[in-house]
């Protein structure tokens, strides 16, 4: 559990005081915050610099310093290897920590003039899974609810009986992973593998971001995300979920455990979600809208992406 330190600076983590550490973090190491502009506020706060081509990322608190300091030597085994992915700033110090908040410093990616297709991502999930890890890069294994304490905390702005019904949630969920038995061999997992978190540059390349959660675990844990958006939220067409499958050679709904998944999974967006429920009447009705869905099974996850 969070200790109180922790926790209390997790619930004032706003986009107000995100940009705060983002401009005490820039004199730090010697670069210009001046109209710096957020990109987005979720499980870290993105900033995009307007003097140089560089992104801060600033984490909730240190209870995430681990996985930080793992994102950083990720991001530079993936460079050597020539996998394209988020590269570091290599010259700056990384990561500081501001006012409890592990801060990190990475190369501008301008996009070019498209998004990337889910054929894309079945492609690079597959590169992905087939890469060796090092013994000099000591990941972790994937824990798929290990920040549910974290966010249920560190919420503010919602009904207590919503905490009691998430732990008891998340220990149910847990029971259920401890029993799966996995089809696939460990290697390198992404962690938070949806399409989102690919980039394609003006050159057309097409580049894998937010690397925090990178484990060495089951690749089922990557399929899951996709799988889950298609067959609860409908998110993709059938074609696109095609094109996903094809390219990376296996349907996860086909395996006895995606059910297990897929919750985990829809619990993940809800808990994520929650964590910015004060932030906007908006993603309060969201949030409200996703755990009203988690509290019946049967009921239709008319969810919004976000």
């Amino acid at each position: 559990m969070p200790s109180d330190a922790a926790r209390g600076v997790a619930e004032r983590f706003t986009s107000e005081g995100a940009a705060r550490v983002m401009a005490a973090a820039c004199r730090r190491v010697g670069l210009d915050a001046d109209d710096a502009r957020l990109i987005r506020l979720g499980e870290n706060a993105l900033f995009r610099l307007a003097a140089q081509p560089v992104v801060v990322r600033i984490a909730r608190s240190t209870e995430y310093l681990p996985a930080v300091r793992g994102e950083v030597e990720v991001s530079r085994w993936l460079g050597h290897e020539g996998f394209s992915a988020a590269r570091i700033v290599d010259d700056l110090e990384q990561p500081l920590v501001i006012d409890g908040h592990p801060v990190t410093f990475w190369h501008l990616i301008v996009e070019g003039d498209r998004k990337a297709t889910y054929g894309e991502l079945g492609s690079v999930l597959r590169d992905l899974h087939s890469l060796g890890v090092p013994a000099s890069l000591r990941l972790p294994l994937f824990s798929g609810l290990d920040r549910t304490e974290q966010r249920i905390a560190a919420a503010t702005g919602i009904p207590e009986d919503d905490r009691a019904f998430l732990r008891k949630r998340a220990h149910e969920l847990q029971v259920r992973v401890s029993a799966l038995r996995f089809a696939a061999k460990k290697g390198p997992v992404h962690g938070d593998a949806h399409v989102q978190n690919l980039m394609v540059d003006r050159n057309g390349q097409v580049i894998l971001i937010d690397l925090e959660r990178f484990s060495h675990d089951f690749p089922e844990w990557d399929l899951m995300v996709t799988a889950t958006e298609h067959h609860s939220l409908g998110w993709q067409t059938s074609a696109e979920y095609g094109d996903f499958v094809s390219s990376y050679g296996r349907d996860l709904r086909a395996w006895s455990g995606f059910s297990t998944l897929r919750a985990v999974q829809e619990f993940n967006m809800t808990t994520w979600l929650m964590q910015n429920a004060s932030e906007s009447p908006e993603t309060a009705a969201e949030y409200a809208r996703r755990i009203a869905s988690l509290r019946d099974e049967n009921a239709p996850r008319d969810w919004n992406p976000g």
